[in-house]
């Protein structure tokens, strides 16, 4: 999430791909500007289509965007946006970027005063929800760019140059592709080598060895684990593949789809009784549940505790805190395996696209919000990303040549390992408030704290889910 930079990077998430501040109710923002899709905005006139401007981008026209600024930050956006100026001299004086955190709050006006920016990093904890946007027709379809040349190679078109599944994550159903994810996110359980080395250990492979290596730190005065208690839907960047990697990409395929029982599998309870385990055992950190995402990754990297749920942004989000330990080795770690039954080897883990970007579709300059993601997508601008905030992007080889940091060359290693074990659950991107304000803070959360057994947590869940897809008001996806 981006970042951020995080679930969304976060980029998650985003990140987490979910930073940052309570989550406002997804649907009263888009009830509202539900009413603005295909109204008159003032569109710029398009410009003169060349090779060197193959999206026919209105040279003079201004260009507005807004990023979340979270772990990401929104330099590497600045230096995208001076290079769209280098290229369009005449539009620099008009092209402006604007960051916050309230993404929805701050766009709701613009939205419904049919006004809105030419690009959105539509990211963090007021994250727009997208499966509604999409239904309300709010948003441009990026087919165009992707069917653009790329910057460095004009013999290939952009969506050649991008990672597997980037954008079918950007679908709903159809072929009109309304999200491009900037960033490429790496989920799992984070920690440090250095501080796993000063117990004699290694990153466990099985959850029996991540039970012991947790009271083996106890006795010591250190938590196993810590999570952002107040945005406890970090959870599901660990806990979603270790529910695949135990019964298999089918369960949540079925839960992304919201059919009956799904959060009833086997494998459901099996992950969620694991889970709780830490809870029952005095695993996790005291305090946890109160905690916001940046005090959880503080303890975490003061070593307060040895594992964190999390996206490929954390590493960038807390460098200032790692940097005090030169011994830190930040990596990540794939879902441990539960038992020999698993249906998924070990090294199963969950990757996918970050830092969701979208057109509005009543955006003044659309033409020109594609032209800045082409520019992102570029090798200068990916590798730029890359080297300012430690996480990979949704170009495929952006990393060619660039000197990789700990957490950072962790992820690559352990996306290499998965091979094709790679999950990429949608409930997040389909319906942002069931998997946030929900399953995350109304179960999993409350699961997490002690406050629910995992029977309780899941036949909840499953009430949700069941309620989402009764719900006539909300469009369903499919996978």
């Amino acid at each position: 999430m981006g970042s951020t930079s995080e679930f969304n990077r976060r980029d998650l998430v985003k990140r987490a791909a979910a930073m940052g501040i309570v989550a406002l109710p997804a649907m009263s923002f888009l009830s509202a500007c539900a009413s603005s899709g295909g109204g008159g905005g003032d569109k710029a006139a398009k410009g003169i289509k060349s090779a060197k401007n193959p999206l026919a981008v209105n040279d003079s026209a201004g260009l507005d965007v807004v990023i979340f600024d979270g772990g990401f930050g929104d330099a590497y956006a600045k230096n995208a946006l001076a290079e769209y100026a280098k290229a369009f001299p005449k539009a620099a004086g008009k092209a402006k970027l604007t960051s916050t955190q309230k993404i929805q709050s701050t766009l709701q006006p613009r939205f419904n005063g049919g006004n809105p920016p030419d690009l959105v990093d539509n990211s963090g904890a007021e994250q727009m929800d997208f499966g509604t946007l999409v239904s309300k027709d709010q948003l441009t379809d990026l087919n165009a760019l992707l069917d653009a040349p790329s910057i460095d190679d004009p013999a290939k078109k952009v969506r050649e140059t991008l990672r597997l599944g980037v954008v079918e994550m950007g679908q709903f159903g159809g072929k009109e592709t309304w999200i491009l994810y900037y960033a490429y996110t790496v989920y799992g359980v984070w920690y440090s080598r250095g501080n796993l080395a000063k117990l004699d250990a290694e990153y466990p492979e099985t959850w029996d060895d991540m039970l012991a290596l947790c009271a083996k730190a106890k006795k010591r005065g250190i938590a196993g684990w810590t999570y952002p208690g107040k945005y406890p839907y970090y959870f599901p960047f660990s806990l979603y593949p270790f529910i695949g990697k135990i019964g298999g990409p089918e369960v949540l395929r079925r839960i992304d789809n919201l059919e009956p029982n799904a959060w009833h599998d086997p494998a459901v309870r099996a992950a969620f009784e694991a889970y709780y385990e830490l809870y029952r055992k005095g695993y996790i950190l005291k305090g946890s549940p109160g905690l916001d995402h940046l005090q959880s990754q503080n303890a975490w990297a003061e070593g307060k505790a040895l594992f964190i749920p999390n996206g490929s942004w954390v590493e960038n989000e807390s460098a200032k805190q790692i940097a005090q330990d030169p011994h830190f080795q930040l990596a990540v770690g794939a879902p441990s395996s539960l038992s020999a039954a698993d249906k998924m080897p070990y090294g199963t883990l969950w990757a996918s696209g970050g830092e969701p970007y979208i057109v509005p579709k009543q955006a003044h300059n659309a033409e020109g919000g594609m032209e800045l993601l082409r520019v992102m997508l570029g090798k200068k601008a990916a590798q730029n990303f890359i080297r300012q905030v430690s996480s990979l992007t949704s170009l495929d080889g952006g990393t060619d040549g660039v000197e990789l940091p700990p957490g950072l060359a962790s992820a690559q290693a352990v996306l290499e390992k998965a091979g094709k074990n790679v999950l990429n659950p949608r409930l997040q991107d389909w319906y942002v408030a069931l998997q946030k304000e929900k399953i995350g803070v109304g179960a999993i959360g409350e699961m997490m704290a002690g406050r629910m057994r995992p029977d309780e947590a899941i036949k909840k869940i499953q009430k949700y889910a069941d309620d989402t897809r009764a719900d006539s008001s909300v469009t369903k996806y499919k996978r």
